[in-house]
């Protein structure tokens, strides 16, 4: 029996390829690998050749012509806006008189949410995807391939191809089947309840909290959140990464996804939250403010999100990188993982010797972490 040889193909952008051949891959779970998010990316020049983020998706094609396996793949010219930081070694490459950029990034851009890297609907196809990522890496004379935010189902593939596997710690609030605000408060120990009650008061006083999605969201919601973001990536990244208009094609095509959460003063929103709506995680995103208030970052992007969490029946929140002040707020630390293919050898061994150690650390953190959740303990 002979079998037919699987071709992949470069696409010309996510808005190139039919939004229904990708979501049949990409599933409708995690709202960031979907057509219309990452397409969004692109059409309102968020990312693209001039922000160093080329779109190049990698597709293989089912036997009906349609695609059938997808990894969102991008040719960057820097490491800016990935979250899995990688800048030691461009260094490392560069002073060894290689040329570490471009480099292939398999990702959602300025987002790290952990969710599917290969967008399948044949799982049979992963080793085929991965080896024509590896394909692309190695045909372009490229320093590296990147899978970033890597769901953890999915690793098993890329350790099975060789690639060489990284971890990180997020902070993710889980649903223990929580009735209500309260009903989660019962379970932490009493001096982190109090403080938490006490931390919501402050941040209230006098405001308003409003919950917003789909067609709730006006064009002066985004204007007053357009404000918000530049202020914070002002601040954290020298410039946004979002143009304005990704917001307006964001709230226009995904509306039902979106949750923004504004705190009003007087009836002029001060600070907002954006959030994504997954099948069963809330996922926080940007945050900013145009006063400052106690405690109002905590209230909008953690207690307001697990309010939300709580009413639609999600399973969890995660509320983005970074942050080890959110486990006093009941986030609990987890595994975050990547996959990195490195040609050259010796490149290779200097960075497994890294990651060795650094996974090393890694773990030493989480126990030590897991140890300082505010939850109840028996005895």
């Amino acid at each position: 029996m002979s079998v037919t040889p699987l071709t992949a193909r470069i696409a010309d952008g996510v808005a190139s390829l039919p939004s229904a051949e990708w979501d049949a891959c990409a599933g409708a779970a995690n709202p960031f690998v979907s057509h219309a998010f990452l397409s969004i990316l692109e059409r309102s020049g968020s990312a693209g050749v001039q922000a160093g983020w080329q779109p190049l998706p990698i597709v293989i094609d089912g036997a009906n012509g349609k695609a059938a396996a997808i990894a969102p793949a991008y040719a960057k010219t820097h490491s800016q806006g990935e979250y899995v930081f990688d800048h030691g070694w461009a260094d490392a490459w560069e002073q060894a008189g290689g040329h570490y950029y471009p480099k292939i990034q398999v990702a959602v851009p300025f987002t790290p949410v952990p969710g599917p890297r290969l967008l399948l609907r044949d799982a049979a196809l992963a080793p085929a995807l991965i080896g024509a990522i590896e394909a692309v890496t190695d045909q372009n004379r490229l320093s590296s391939a990147h899978v970033t935010f890597l769901e953890e189902s999915q690793l098993g593939w890329f350790e099975a191809a060789g690639w060489l596997i990284r971890s990180g710690t997020q902070f993710h609030w889980q649903n223990d089947g929580y009735a209500g605000f309260e009903d989660f408060l019962a379970a932490l120990a009493s001096r982190k309840r109090k403080a938490i009650r006490k931390e919501r008061a402050q941040a209230l006083e006098g405001l308003t909290v409003r919950h917003l999605t789909g067609a709730e969201i006006t064009e002066a919601h985004w204007d007053a959140f357009w404000a918000f973001y530049q202020d914070t990536g002002s601040r954290k990244w020298g410039r946004p990464y979002l143009t304005r208009s990704f917001f307006s094609m964001l709230g226009a095509e995904t509306g039902d996804k979106v949750l923004l959460i504004f705190a009003e003063r007087d009836g002029m929103p001060i600070a907002g939250a954006l959030n994504l709506i997954g099948a069963d995680a809330l996922f926080g995103r940007y945050w900013g403010c145009v006063e400052e208030v106690p405690f109002l970052h905590f209230e909008l992007c953690y207690y307001q999100a697990i309010d939300a969490a709580i009413a639609r029946g999600l399973a969890r929140v995660e509320a983005g990188a970074q942050g080890e002040h959110k486990l006093a707020r009941g986030y609990a630390p987890v595994t975050t993982w990547s996959a990195h293919y490195i040609p050259d050898p010796g490149f290779r061994r200097a960075v497994a010797d890294f990651l060795e150690r650094e996974r090393l650390s890694v773990e030493h953190e989480q126990e030590y972490l897991g140890e300082m959740t505010p939850f109840k303990r028996e005895g």
